[in-house]
This record gives C-alpha cells, structure tokens and sequence, in this order.
C-alpha cells in the first residue's frame, strides 16, 4: 500500500513526466485622476497612485474564461500544453471543452496579488521556455487591452456627465440673464440702486437750492416791498423747485405713502435676488466649463495604464513538477492510509 504507489510515481515522475519551465512577471496599474472643476479653478492638480479597484477588477479577469477563451484563439493552448504525448497527467487532454482549459489554466497559470499594494504577480509554466514566456507576454498584451477599455470607458462616462453638466448650467445662466433683462425692461431701470442714488443726489441739491430760495425770499420780504419783482421771482422759483423735489421723490417710491416705501423695497429686493442667481449661475457656468475642458483633455491621454516592473522572464532551468515534493506527498499520503487501515484492523481484532 505505501512502497508500490511510491516506486510507480517516482518511476512516472522521473522517467516520463515532462519538464516544465516558468516564466514570471508582475505589474500595477497606476492611474491619474483628473480634478474637479473647483480644483483647477483654484489651480490644484490631484494625481494619484495604483487604483485598487482596477487591479481586483484585472485579477478577476486574469481568472476568468473570457481570457482564455481569447488566449486560446490567439495562442492555441489547447496545442500547447498538450505538447507531451507520454505525459497523461501533466499534459492537457484535448477535448474541444473550453471548461476543460479552463481548469488546466488555474494549473498551469498561479497569479497572486497584492491588494495592498495594487501589485499582480503571474507565473505562467509550459513545456519549454518560449513558450511558457509566450504566454505571459500575451497575457500582459490582453491585460493592457482591458485597462485601455476601462481607461475608454471612464473618459467616456466624465465627458458625458460634464457635457450635461456644462449645458445645465447654461440654460440656468440663461434663465437667469432673462429675467433680469424682463425686470429691466418692465420697470425702466438698469440698476435701481444707481437709480435711487442719482435721485438721491440731484434731490439733495434741489433741496439745496430750495433752502437758499427760502432765505433769498426771507431777505426781499424784509427789505422790499411786496410788489418787488425780484420777490415774486424768487417765490416762483421756490414753488418750481418745490415741485420738482416732490416728483424726484415720487419716483422713489411705487404708490403713496408707507406702501410706496415698501413697494420699492420689494422692487429692489427682487432686483438684488436676480442680480445673485445670475453671478451664482455664471461661477457654474465657469466651473463646469473647467470641467468640461479636464474631462476633454482627460479623454486626450491615457489616465490609467499598465506598469509591467517585472517583464515576462525566459527560465533556463525547469523547476517544474516538483518531483520530490510530489513524491514526498504522495508517501506521506499512502503511509497515513496505510497506518489508517491498519488502526482499524487490528480494532476489529480486539473486539473479537
């Protein structure tokens, strides 16, 4: 039970089983992410390092059928690792099943990686060197493929979402100028602050001159007689000036009285109101665009790409099956078989 199984695998492993060599390499992915637009307007730029997502992403990927259904189109593995005809356990059978390669892949094909660190390392084995590299090499090209698509895909997604973002903007930009304009045109008045202080100041100097009118009269009604020419001029002008201070205030306020003062607060409180959405809309405006124009020239280059630091290697010595170790197992496996058995034999003994 333990010396044959031992004496028929050491003779299979070391005069039939074929020699395997490894290649290995290992890479990150290192991604550029692009800033917001708040970010550029105030002149920071955020680059980063490894993105771990991607790399979990290409680890399920690099396990996947998909792959190596598009890595036997292109290599034809199948042919590959079938290579030994007198090797029936470590060669690949040909059955035309892709769920056979598949299996025969997660034999042949051992990736680790590194979550922390963002790193994958894959170790490829075949029955020679080139083409055990061969392999690596087309699994390096297939994972540049993906992060491209992904890299495509994620451009394409930020200039969608900035473009509406960009057009939203405007049109609320838009709104906003219209209806200042509408405010303008239905009350006469650019800006009702500038109103109010210009009448503000040209009533004050009416006032002024009223004031020096009324002591010109006191002075002519003192010293003159009353059917003095100079003092019926002076009354007139103080009536005139009187009147015209009572329609520069007229026009300060909408109606008579307390409600008229509050018309015109409220007139210019909705001016105040427009006047805030439209710069509020126009530093949306500014800042979509500047996220528009990142996401474009986003688009222009690469921000995620593959970053091989170890390049497929070519063994000049097989490592693989690890004869001894197969072997070690396989006698420590029939020996623990072998004691088992033997335990309960010899209990069914006793009991007897």
């Amino acid at each position: 039970m333990v010396l044959l199984p031992v004496i028929v695998s050491a003779v299979y492993l070391w005069t039939r089983a074929s020699d395997q060599y490894a290649s290995t390499f290992a890479f990150s992915i290192r991604s550029e992410e692009a800033s917001s637009g708040i970010e550029l307007l105030g002149g920071i730029a955020d680059l980063s390092g490894s993105g771990a997502n991607d790399s979990d992403i290409l680890y399920d990927y690099l396990r996947s059928q998909h792959l190596v259904e598009k890595m036997q189109t292109s290599l034809d593995l199948a042919n590959l690792w079938s290579l030994p005809e007198r090797d029936p356990i470590f060669a690949f059978e040909k059955t035309g099943l892709i769920e056979d390669l598949h299996k025969h892949w997660d034999r042949m094909i051992d990736i680790s990686h590194d979550s922390t660190r963002g790193i994958i390392e894959v170790r490829a084995r075949a029955f020679s060197p080139e083409d055990a590299r061969l392999i690596n090499e087309e699994i390096l090209d297939h994972s540049g493929e993906l992060i491209n698509q992904i890299n495509n895909i994620a451009h394409e997604d930020a200039v969608r979402y900035a473009l509406d973002d960009l057009q939203r903007t405007k049109a609320r930009l838009s709104q906003a100028r219209t209806a200042l304009t509408e405010f303008r045109v239905l009350n006469e008045m650019v800006d009702p602050g500038v109103n109010i202080s210009t009448q503000t100041s040209l009533v004050a100097t009416l006032e002024a001159q009223l004031t020096e009118t009324l002591i010109e009269i006191a002075m002519l009604s003192a010293n003159t007689r009353r059917s003095d020419t100079r003092l019926s001029q002076a009354i007139q002008r103080q009536n005139v000036l009187q009147s015209r201070i009572d329609q520069e205030r007229s026009k300060r306020t909408i109606g008579t009285g307390e409600a008229g003062k509050q018309g015109m607060a409220r007139l210019f409180g909705e001016y105040e109101k427009l006047i805030v959405e439209v710069e509020f809309t126009e530093q949306s405006y500014q800042i979509a665009r500047a996220g528009f124009d990142a996401a474009i020239s986003d688009a222009r280059r690469n921000t995620r790409y593959l970053a091989a630091h170890i390049l497929p290697t070519k063994a000049d010595k097989s490592l693989f099956p690890k004869r001894g170790l197969i072997l070690s197992f396989i006698a420590l496996g029939t020996f623990l078989l072998w004691a088992l058995i033997s335990l309960v034999g010899f209990s069914s003994l006793d009991r007897r």
